[in-house]
């Protein structure tokens, strides 16, 4: 759902609304202590509770982790949802009409919203359905077998809602649209039944299949996987993309591993809902599955939300379909993996079992399934294994093909420091235990890393061009940034504005002295009792930034801006920060441009056909949408002052 931008008048009448008391005893026991409700910090694991609520001041803070804010952040953070979204839900929840700055928008999000919510109760209560049919003489093979072959309790049956769809063609369909009367084009939508090809009428999606049902963050219901119970294929089949349920940006079990992630720094992805079930029956239950698609880097970036020390583990199957999709993983995340924002660990459990095989298998199989994960290697050390299952390297042809599937994971690295670990790692690897000959082997491999970069003739002036290049980037960067924290600080009206586009485009500063301002700023205007005294705010700035020694000269060079204090027209003002916005995207969509353009020309097509293809199209598309963006005003061309 793309999401207009919201009128201020809406912002502020939820804002006027809402009660932080209510928002968060939702999430957290709180108690009356003096003035003030406390509680245990749902951001970090405590025992005596340091996590303080003032009504009056309708502010959160914890004096254990630092964590505070207004009933808005606090709904942001818990639920990792953006500004917009957070506002919507308040608005709906305290029955605030709903203004857009786009006046022809409004009719039709309400129109949307409304159809979003028929939809989850619609799904919500076919979750019931399936629910209650498994507990019938209908479901009894369906429950049997998830108590006798799968081994679950009661309690985790229910945990994670588990249920059954009858083997009638229509008897989902009876229920919804004849019973329930709910329209058959809401049903269709929701995905829960199909038209029958030939002739009239609808037929039900899941049928004799026992029902899993798969929900979004916040724990509603959205769509649902369903098991065979026979030979029929698929074995599992899921539903459809429907106005709620997007398969490449679902994990399944986030709604209840969210928590435990936080607080053990740490995700474990599997591939089958059995897997993830499995694992937090054993409490293990800082596990999520992928859907049985490629696991995306939407999903990914998802999961580091949770987790400061971005550590995760895959552990999917061994065989080779369990190799196959590692490897395609490492493929979808690779951008992420080279640029430092992930810590990928592989772990492949022995005898190609999966985690819900392992653990049931050994009596003592929780404490041995948790040895395997502090054990798991990193991915590259993992790649580098793959190459020597069934190897011989006392044979040349074997030796040849190692080294060069060495050389080819190691042109990856752009990290000099990693790249010299991993050339020693390797080195040693084919010396074979020899340290006469490690030199040899370590100098061979830098000798090949270094090739590529000797092709052209014209190296020193293609490195002058792209250090040029990216120092204009820089230069444009910190200009945008700049005339972005200056209008944040200089004109209040413009705060919100600024706020929501940073949010909406996904955006945020990239230079660690804008970073460190702007989380001040945030600070501040959360304590800043009257939003309109610009003096006060400022006055703040200069003491918070003085008492902690940081950024003093930037602060000086932004507090000293008054050239455009003229501008008294708010339209000028969305200009310069539209065109400001248009910088931001543009140097970003550059620098992973220019990444992807050095990927795809240093990886041989036909060695490596999918990478090139990969980094290919990511070059691509990222060429049109800078493109796309040409067209429009961006800040260098743009005249702030005149």
């Amino acid at each position: 759902m793309n999401f207009p931008r919201l009128h201020p008048d809406t912002l502020e009448e939820v804002k006027d609304k809402i009660d932080i008391y209510e928002v968060v005893s939702d999430y957290v026991v709180l108690k009356k202590r003096g003035q003030n409700y406390v509680g245990l910090c749902p951001f970090h694991q405590e025992k005596t509770p340091s996590f303080t609520v003032n009504q009056d001041k309708q502010l959160y803070y914890c004096f254990g982790c630092g964590e505070g804010g207004n009933g808005i952040k606090f709904l942001m953070e818990i639920g990792q949802q953006s500004f917009t979204q957070v506002v919507l839900e308040l608005a709906k929840r305290y029955q605030v009409p709903i203004k857009t700055l786009e006046p022809e928008k409004r009719q039709e999000i309400q129109k949307e919203l409304s159809l979003r919510d028929q939809l989850y109760e619609i799904v919500a209560l076919t979750s019931n359905f399936y629910e209650h049919a498994l507990q019938e003489p209908l479901g009894e093979n369906a429950l049997n077998y998830l108590i006798q072959k799968r081994q679950l309790t009661t309690q985790t049956i229910q945990q994670f809602n588990l249920g059954y769809a009858p083997s009638g063609w229509e008897t989902l369909y009876r229920y919804l649209v004849e019973q329930k009367r709910y329209p058959i084009a809401l049903v269709e939508q929701a995905g829960l039944i199909k038209p029958r090809k030939k002739g009239n009428g609808y037929y039900d999606t899941f049928r004799d299949r026992l029902m899993i049902p798969i929900k979004d963050i916040q724990g509603r219901v959205i769509a649902f996987g369903g098991r065979s119970l026979t030979d029929e294929e698929p074995k599992y089949l899921n539903s459809p993309e429907t106005p709620l349920f997007n398969k490449g940006k679902t994990l399944f079990a986030l709604d209840q591993a969210k928590n435990s992630i936080r607080s053990l720094d740490k995700v474990i992805v599997v591939e089958g809902y059995f897997d993830a079930i499995a694992l937090h029956e054993a409490r293990i239950t800082n596990t999520v599955a992928s859907l049985g698609t490629a696991f995306s880097e939407s999903q990914l970036k998802q999961l580091l939300r949770y987790t400061d020390s971005k550590q995760v583990i895959f552990n999917f199957d061994a065989d080779k379909a369990g190799i196959k999709a590692t490897k395609r993983a490492i493929t979808e995340i690779e951008s992420l993996i080279y640029s430092g924002q992930v810590n990928l660990k592989i772990l492949n459990i022995p005898d190609g079992k999966d985690a819900d095989e392992f653990i049931k298998s050994h009596s003592d199989g929780i404490n041995k399934y948790q040895e395997l994960i502090k054990k798991a290697p990193l991915w590259l050390n993992w790649e580098i294994q793959q190459l020597l299952i069934d190897k011989n390297l006392k044979q040349a042809d074997h030796f040849e093909q190692v080294a060069q599937g060495m050389v080819k994971l190691l042109n990856k690295l752009s990290d000099s420091n990693q790249r010299s670990y991993y050339i020693s790692y390797c080195g040693e690897i084919l010396a074979q235990g020899d340290a006469r000959i490690l030199p040899l082997y370590i100098k061979n491999l830098q000798t090949q890393l270094n090739k590529p970069l000797t092709k052209s003739t014209h190296k020193k002036t293609d490195k002058n061009f792209i250090k040029s290049e990216i120092s204009a980037e820089n230069k444009l960067l910190k200009e945008a940034e700049t005339i972005l924290l200056k209008l944040y600080i200089h004109y209040p009206e413009s705060r919100q504005e600024i706020f929501t586009k940073l949010e909406e485009n996904n955006l945020c500063f990239s230079l660690s002295d804008h970073r460190i301002i702007w989380h001040n700023l945030l600070e501040i205007e959360e304590e800043t009792v009257n939003k309109e005294d610009n003096e006060q705010f400022i006055s703040k700035l200069e003491i918070k930034i003085i008492e902690s020694s940081q950024v003093i000269n930037k602060i000086n060079e932004l507090l000293s801006f008054r050239e455009i204090e003229h501008y008294e027209d708010s339209n000028r003002l969305n200009l310069i920060i539209d065109a400001a916005l248009i910088s931001l995207k543009k140097v970003n969509l550059e620098k992973y441009c220019h990444y992807c353009e050095q990927k795809y020309k240093a990886i041989n097509s036909e060695e490596d056909p999918v990478n090139h293809q990969y980094y290919l199209t990511e070059y691509i598309s990222s060429k049109q949408k800078i493109l796309q963006l040409q067209p429009l005003r961006s800040f260098s061309q743009l005249d702030i002052y005149g």
